[in-house]
């Protein structure tokens, strides 16, 4: 059984930083998205990169940001990984690869039971050329979908919505993601929390 990979988004000080240094999840995530209340500067994202152990990638989380911002960031070393969170269609991300070679992560949002509307976001999910792709319930919702839509997905994906120390395990049981990604469930008033942090990571490595 493969070891399903851990991504704790939205860290934004150097106390969240510090937190991820000892659990060691193999993503954090920096959000780009300037509505978001876990919005970071690129300069901040910097001094925190600086302080990141350089063994945990750094993903970035982006919402219809122009190219060249997203390649800047990404050529500068300030991330990893760029998570395409917005509208991005596959035009946008052939002219992403013609100013970076790293990695990409498309996010797919799941916000109607309805299996017909499901099936044809999972279906274009399977088609993206992106190196990875996210489904989630919707951005930050914090609530889970249906995972038994996922049963035969044919490739890679990060698994994220609603996902908290209690749920986990029966996610990583039902799904095969290769990563399940939690951002709010490990937050006290809107800052992540170190407690919840160790909790959740925890409760997906005692369940591979």
């Amino acid at each position: 059984m493969n070891k399903t990979k851990i991504k704790i988004c939205g860290l934004s000080r150097p106390e969240d930083i510090e937190a991820a240094n000892l659990l060691k999840p193999e993503y954090i995530g920096f959000v780009f998205y300037k509505k978001s209340k876990r919005y970071v500067d690129p300069d901040t994202a910097s001094a925190l990169r600086l302080i990141l152990d350089p063994k945990i990638l750094a993903v970035g989380v982006f919402v219809d940001t122009p190219a060249e911002e997203v390649s800047e960031l990404l050529s500068r070393g300030i991330i990893d990984i760029a998570q395409l969170h917005g509208h991005e269609d596959e035009e946008y991300i052939a002219s992403l690869r013609k100013l970076t070679d790293k990695p990409l992560i498309q996010a797919f949002q799941i916000r109607s039971e309805d299996p017909e509307e499901i099936n044809e976001i999972l279906a274009k999910a399977e088609k993206s050329t992106a190196d990875y792709v996210l489904i989630d319930s919707g951005m930050g919702s914090g609530s889970t979908f249906n995972w038994d839509h996922l049963s035969g997905f044919k490739r890679e994906y990060f698994l994220a919505g609603g996902l908290d120390t209690e749920n986990v395990k029966d996610a990583i049981k039902r799904t095969s993601a290769f990563a399940v990604d939690i951002s709010s469930n490990v937050e006290t008033d809107g800052r992540k929390d170190a407690k919840k942090m160790k909790e959740f990571v925890a409760a997906v490595r005692a369940a591979q």
